[in-house]
């Protein structure tokens, strides 16, 4: 398949359907929730709406209300966290074929979604074997990835916002994951999550516990820091982990735990045991977890 070209998007930020060339996969973002300024309906539909019959497929597995509206349409591929616990053990040879050609690719922005998308330009073949598992172990915080998932997703970690990478990522999968050059360059640009772990680790002495929920407070700081880290440090002490800072709230609990944090604060979708709303509704979601 000839490399199409890559887009980047997330529940709350996707792109301009006008600009997005040709027929178009959407891989690993889910619809938009109600957390915080996005919605399913300013958000996600009107991007639907602006590809209209460009659309060639859209696979993800987070849970959402609107899932039922598109059950008959094929082009659809919509499951729950809880069936599929990564995105890319979706994407198949046969979907691909069903797709037909395609000219974009737009896909989340961690380890889950570019593996995805470097997937299905491999005509639904994993990069590598074990990908599928590295993926959902990665995505879950559940099992041991590989090491070479491992230092991808630190990488990924140290610059999240940095599409370059992304885009040298996904093409490091999509010729099989074997080019050396490539990975000695993500190798070096995992390096400065040390500082953002570091960090994290500091600010996990400010967690307090308060009923089933560990809370930190982390606007005052001296660093960037690891939220994937200190959420799960917090998970140590207690089934449900709160941090907060100056913009959001992060909510998080084991994906084993059964625990529903959609439900519980209220949202429409969302992955069940990570949520993230604007630092204003902190009162709200403390109250609404007990604590």
């Amino acid at each position: 398949m000839p490399f199409p070209h890559i887009a980047y998007g997330t529940p709350r930020k996707l792109p301009k359907a006008r600009d997005l060339p040709g027929r178009v996969v959407v891989l690993d973002v889910a619809f938009a929730s109600n957390a915080g300024g996005a919605s399913f309906e300013k958000t996600t539909l009107p991007f639907l709406e602006g590809l209209g019959q460009r659309l060639a497929m859209w696979i993800d597995h987070h849970d959402h209300d609107e899932h039922p509206r598109y059950a008959e349409d094929p082009r659809f591929v919509l499951r729950t966290k809880a069936q599929h616990g990564a995105c890319p053990e979706l994407v198949t040879p046969e979907r691909v074929e069903w797709a037909g050609a395609i000219d974009t690719v737009c896909c989340h922005v961690d380890f889950d979604g570019l593996c995805s998308a470097a997937k299905w330009i491999r005509g639904g073949v994993e990069p590598y074997p074990g990908a599928d598992d590295d993926a959902r172990a990665i995505d879950t915080r559940l099992g041991t990835p590989s090491e070479r998932a491992e230092w991808l997703d630190r990488a990924l970690r140290a610059r999240p916002r940095d599409d370059g990478l992304r885009g040298l990522m996904i093409r490091y999968l999509a010729e099989g994951a074997g080019d050396t050059s490539i990975f000695k360059q993500i190798q070096q640009a995992a390096k400065p999550l040390v500082r953002k772990e570091t960090e994290a680790k500091r600010l996990a002495t400010r967690y307090q516990i308060r009923g089933d929920v560990a809370v930190c407070d982390a606007r005052v700081r001296d660093h960037a820091y690891d939220k994937t880290a200190l959420l799960l440090m917090g998970q140590e002490l207690a089934p449900i982990s709160l941090v907060h800072d100056e913009t959001t709230v992060t909510v998080a609990a084991r994906f084993d735990s059964g625990i529903d944090l959609v439900k519980m604060l209220g949202l429409n979708g969302g992955m069940p045991t990570r949520v993230s709303v604007a630092a204003k509704k902190l009162p709200k979601v403390l109250e609404a977890l007990g604590a």
